[in-house]
């Protein structure tokens, strides 16, 4: 075996970790009431499309049809999310926003540096690789966040257990 098979069999061994996460989460939050769906217990967010469609493709973000051009900038360490939409539109959304990460990580080298920029501070990430195990952490933070929240919510536990 090559160096650049064992590099290419540890890339989709990081891959596999992400999308195991994104499953997790997806279990932690089936069959939970639609009302739940739209209370929030604990402060936490999403960042599929920043890091994957933002930092490592460059795309600029759109801003819904709702944001004024002359809102406060957005602070991820105060944003409480909650959503009116229907739980399978959230569901539906966030598997959207995984296979677009996928896409994109389908056709960008993981050992490639990203186009755009992560923006909060001056420390940028090296490469697409360092993404992928940030967002491999981010998504395991984001999926306990959940695990408790359902646990306040409806009492029960132990979902997603890998």
């Amino acid at each position: 075996m090559n160096q650049t098979d064992r590099a290419d069999g540890a890339d989709e061994l990081l891959r596999e970790f992400l999308r195991a996460q994104r499953e997790i989460v997806l279990a932690i939050v089936d069959g939970l009431s639609e009302d739940a769906w739209h209370r929030s217990v604990v402060p936490t967010g999403g960042a599929e499309w920043h890091w994957f469609q933002g930092v490592v493709s460059g795309r600029e973000p759109e801003l819904p049809g709702d944001v004024e051009e002359d809102q406060e900038p957005y602070d991820p360490m105060t944003v409480v999310f909650t959503a009116e939409e229907p739980s399978s539109e959230v569901v539906a959304f966030y598997r959207d926003q995984c296979a677009e990460s996928e896409a994109v990580l389908d056709s960008t080298s993981l050992s490639a540096p990203p186009h755009g920029r992560h923006g909060l501070d001056d420390d940028e990430p090296p490469n697409v690789r360092w993404v992928v195990l940030h967002m491999i952490e981010e998504t395991a933070r984001h999926a306990g966040h959940l695990d408790t929240a359902r646990e306040l919510l409806d009492g029960t536990v132990r979902l997603g257990m890998r």
